[in-house]
């Protein structure tokens, strides 16, 4: 797979890129499967399909939505060589953007399904919310997915972050291959909660009470009345509220509407009741018995000599308030991270799992504890005690009215870093990573401040994104004192959302 990834590229750069991808595109064997690359964030499955299906019958598309790509399988090698010949030769267009197309390494897309039909096709969609900043609800699928056609059963389960199963009639597998290519790719709520889409293994969803979490639409019936009143169902326009975990965002409208049904009207945006706070317990009911919700994440495969409490801190604080941090001594290598809610957890899986910190990669999913409790602590390898309790602390980034600021990143190779010193230097800085034995930015640039300012901010761009994720669970929240000073600055560090310096 070619290592270069465009960007938007003009005159006689772009011409120079046709010609690395025509050179490229001989160095990998040829594949029924297409590589897509300079998508526009915009971009959903239909518009791939529109775009390349005059090339040959496309079997299947895996969306890749932040990083801006997609793989497209055709029914045959000979149709994705006329694709990846034409986008050497033309730029090929999708969604009115330029796009690069080579040859995938792989020879077919892997589906949940493992069907061995390239075919086949499912009328029960499996849906990942990919970066979860707001809940995700029974009424929120059923309002985005309804209008492409009769939505029958909704199914939300939490294991690896957000996910949920919407079935379709039994008649209707054209209406879930519509809502596929209609949804996958699309943004809820505008740069949030993205959909991932494929075909789900069951063929029939089976709920047992109709709530946030799991609803039967032929089973009123079912309705779950434990709290003494029934399911608030708001599907109608509104306003987002702010609850503390990003800007006011209203729910997009519905994406490439060829394929919403005609024969009647469905309101396009949803209004949510507030965030509550914890409870001890929650409800969630799942077809296959997934974790129920739950404020604890666990972290397995974490270096034993060089991860502890306050290190997870400085990473996971990213993606919520972190409350408390406990190794578990049965389990080496195994922590257990409670945030302020079960949204922030949401986050931190979408984000963090399977970034690799210190030469291992992270498992982040949802523990099935409810809570931290302080039992069994011992001493790490770094001398530093295997509980830290977070919860008072003044580094939690979403507790003040600070906190809307916050932007939900997934880690980068580019840190933000704020609340430096104003006298912070490039030198100082690489001083500062070499006695922590992180590894050293390549660029350094610092914004513009007022006159009256007090701190200093700006970007570090590092080799990778996992020297950036390295740097910052050593450095975030590192403090920095001024020579003949008693100040302290406190340097905080964040995935920044600039592509270059």
């Amino acid at each position: 797979r070619c290592p270069h990834t465009p960007g938007h590229l003009s005159g006689a750069a772009c011409s120079s890129f046709v010609q690395l991808v025509f050179v490229d595109s001989h160095c990998i064997p040829p594949s029924p499967v297409v590589h897509v690359r300079g998508l526009c964030d915009a971009v959903v499955e239909a518009d791939l399909v529109e775009a390349l299906d005059k090339f040959g019958n496309i079997c299947y598309v895996m969306m890749m939505p932040f990083k801006r790509q997609a793989l497209v399988e055709f029914d045959s090698v000979e149709s994705a060589e006329r694709c990846v010949s034409c986008g050497s030769r033309e730029p090929v267009y999708v969604a009115e953007q330029q796009a690069f197309v080579n040859f995938s390494t792989s020879q077919r897309i892997t589906r949940p399904t493992n069907a061995d039909d390239p075919t086949s096709r499912n009328k029960v969609l499996l849906l990942s919310i990919q970066n979860p900043l707001y809940p995700i609800t029974t009424d929120v699928l059923y309002t985005v997915c309804n209008p492409v056609g009769n939505v029958l059963r909704i199914v939300i389960f939490k294991r690896n972050g957000i996910q949920a199963m919407v079935e379709y009639p039994d008649d209707s597998v054209e209406d879930a291959q519509k809502a596929k290519l209609a949804l996958n790719g699309a943004d809820i709520y505008a740069g949030c909660c993205t959909l991932k889409i494929e075909y789900a293994r069951p063929n029939r969803l089976n709920v047992v009470r109709n709530d946030n979490n799991s609803w039967d639409y032929t089973k009123p019936f079912l309705l779950h009345r434990d709290r003494g009143k029934g399911r608030r169902r708001q599907a109608i326009l509104g306003e987002h509220p702010s609850n503390g975990y990003g800007p006011h965002c209203p729910l997009l409208p519905l994406p490439a509407n060829r394929y919403r049904r005609s024969s009647e009207e469905v309101p396009d945006m949803i209004a949510y009741p507030l965030c509550l706070p914890k409870t001890s317990s929650s409800t969630s009911s799942s077809i296959l018995g997934h974790a129920a919700s739950s404020s604890v994440a666990m972290v397995s495969s974490l270096h034993s000599a060089k991860m502890n409490c306050s290190r997870i801190f400085n990473l996971f604080c990213l993606y919520g308030n972190v409350e408390k941090v406990k190794f578990m001594k049965s389990v080496p290598g195994t922590a257990l991270v409670e945030m302020g809610d079960e949204y922030a957890v949401d986050r931190a899986v979408t984000h963090l799992n399977s970034v690799k910190v210190f030469g291992k990669k992270l498992n982040v999913c949802v523990s099935k504890q409810q809570a931290v409790i302080p039992s069994q602590v011992f001493e790490l390898a770094d001398g530093s005690s295997s509980y830290q309790d977070f919860s008072l602390t003044r580094n939690n980034r979403f507790s003040n009215v600070q906190s809307s600021r916050n932007i939900i990143q997934p880690p980068a190779p580019i840190l933000h870093f704020y609340n430096a010193p104003p006298t912070l230097s490039k030198h100082q800085l690489h001083k500062l990573c070499a006695e922590h034995n992180v590894p050293a930015f390549t660029n350094f640039k610092v914004f513009d401040a007022k006159p009256s300012s007090k701190t200093l901010s700006g970007l570090l761009e590092f080799d990778s994104k996992t020297d950036a994720v390295e740097a910052l669970t050593v450095l975030n929240h590192h403090q920095i004192r001024i020579p003949n000073s008693s100040n302290l600055f406190t340097l905080k560090l964040c995935f920044s959302t600039s592509s270059h310096l």
